[in-house]
């Protein structure tokens, strides 16, 4: 298994969760995409655990790329998005699995056991959603329409980025940035930076909570055990 996150203390975390050696499973680390993709070339995976939000190469991007590379290696998106359009946007690149980083543990085994399987997973809690979607039954929110660059853009807009950091953060020039930000405006059909801020908020497009601890996915996995 292939575990993809950029926070040590995640990975970490992650590790004391899965308990590999007491589930029989190999695993190796990568902390970009760039050198999760090195790491495949070079040894035989049969499962990527991969965090949507990463620096450089986002997520997404990374599913996109091992779906095309490397057909056969089972994809189990990882995230703190519980939102149905970021699964579906996860699905649609090609992932086989997606779950939430507050899942308890035993939920998380029990993923990575299915999708490794062959099967596919999504949390209960979106499940209904997202079969809503697919099937046309939801409206879609405005920002469905935007790309995953947009997406990601809008976010770091929302927690306060100025469009250099933005740049500097995603290898992009400002101009770049600039003209992803008029793109999102007109997509969404809001005049200004506040708007952005507002509808980013109010639909949880802002990553307000951040990454879990390892201490807190390590609680989870004991409160499952006892």
């Amino acid at each position: 298994m292939l575990l993809v996150d950029d926070h040590a203390i995640v990975r970490e975390g992650l590790k004391r969760v899965l308990d590999p050696q007491g589930n029989g499973w190999e695993l190796t680390e990568a902390v970009t995409g760039f050198e999760a993709l090195e790491l495949l070339r070079a040894h035989e995976f049969d499962l990527a655990l991969v965090d949507l939000s990463m620096p450089g190469m986002p997520g997404l991007e990374l599913v996109r790329r091992i779906k095309a590379e490397f057909a056969r290696v089972r994809i189990l998106v990882l995230s703190m998005h519980a939102q149905e359009q970021y699964a579906l946007r996860a699905f649609k690149a090609g992932a086989n699995g997606y779950v939430t980083k507050d899942v308890a543990a035993l939920e998380l085994v029990g993923a990575v056991r299915r999708v490794a399987a062959g099967g596919a997973y999504v949390n209960e809690s979106l499940a209904e959603q997202v079969v809503q979607q697919l099937n046309g039954t939801r409206d879609a929110p405005r920002h469905s329409l935007l790309s995953d660059r947009e997406i990601e853009v809008l976010q770091r807009i929302a927690a306060g980025q100025r469009l250099t950091d933005i740049g500097d953060a995603l290898h992009l020039s400002v101009k770049t940035v600039s003209t992803h930000k008029t793109r999102i405006q007109d997509k969404l059909q809001l005049s200004g930076t506040a708007e952005l801020v507002r509808y980013a908020m109010e639909n949880r497009i802002d990553d307000p909570a951040g990454p879990p601890t390892a201490s807190s996915l390590a609680d989870r996995k004991d409160e499952v055990r006892h």
